[in-house]
């Protein structure tokens, strides 16, 4: 399975990249704002937010406004692969019903083009450090393999919404109403650690995965501190196994996608 995996990615992965550019030039094509619709709309949520709990709750977080940017781009990235993976082959169904592709490539486009968009909001993450001077340490290089466990993990998180996703046609709203629960449960707008009674916000930043992300690249970016290395080993073994199965249950089962659409 490894050697087929390597194959369909080195002759498939170019056509991931100009599906996502194709995806993202449709997005904006209809709009008078076109790409800036990708700054506005983290920006304005980090604006409702940083009002709601910055002035009318008093949270005392440092760099509020950053801090919660931060998360915000964060759990978009992640919600969007969620809802959008459940779906990803129905809504596929013209391209899958008629030439071969590796289902799991689908997943790779979603990753490009959401992904495209996090950088985006951390482009406007980099102007927020600057304008607010806070000092960074070169623990701010831990942005990339916290990026990369991200990605990661929603790959692999994706893999199995997408096959269990043909057979069962309410798993859309069963993962939305989860995501729901998981959006307040993951500190967007709040720390976890200061703000969760002991010990459920430890349980809360080793058992939530994507809670846990967040708050390693908030240490990271504005704080100069290290993230937690042997929970970062473990989500990075759990991510890869994630991905390994789901890629393995979509190789058995990816020919009865087709009849079941």
């Amino acid at each position: 399975m490894l050697k087929r995996f390597y194959i369909d990615l080195k002759k498939y992965f170019p056509y991931s990249l100009v599906s996502a550019k194709s995806q993202l030039k449709a997005e904006v094509a209809n709009s008078y704002l076109n790409w800036l619709w990708w700054i506005l709309d983290p920006l304005c949520f980090m604006f409702i937010y940083t009002f709601i709990f910055g002035y009318v709750f008093k949270a005392k977080e440092p760099y509020f406004p950053v801090f919660i940017f931060i998360g915000l781009s964060m759990w978009d990235f992640f919600n969007r692969m969620m809802t959008g993976s459940v779906k990803i082959i129905k809504n596929n169904k013209a391209i899958v019903s008629k030439v071969y592709l590796p289902k799991y490539i689908l997943i790779l486009v979603k990753i490009w083009v959401n992904g495209f968009k996090m950088l985006v909001s951390f482009g406007i993450v980099a102007f927020m450090i600057a304008a607010w001077r806070i000092p960074l340490t070169w623990n701010v290089f831990y942005f990339f393999p916290v990026m990369a466990l991200l990605l990661l993990f929603s790959f692999g998180c994706s893999a199995h919404l997408l096959h269990y996703g043909v057979f069962v046609e309410d798993l859309s709203n069963v993962v939305s109403i989860v995501l729901r629960m998981l959006f307040y449960l993951t500190g967007i707008f709040y720390n976890i650690v200061t703000r969760m009674p002991e010990p459920y916000g430890q349980w809360l930043i080793r058992y939530n995965p994507v809670a846990f992300f967040l708050e390693s690249m908030r240490n990271a970016l504005l704080y100069g501190k290290a993230p937690h290395r042997k929970l970062m080993l473990v989500w990075f073994i759990v991510s890869l196994i994630l991905s390994g199965l789901g890629i393995r249950k979509i190789y058995e089962n990816e020919n009865s996608y087709v009849k079941v659409i």
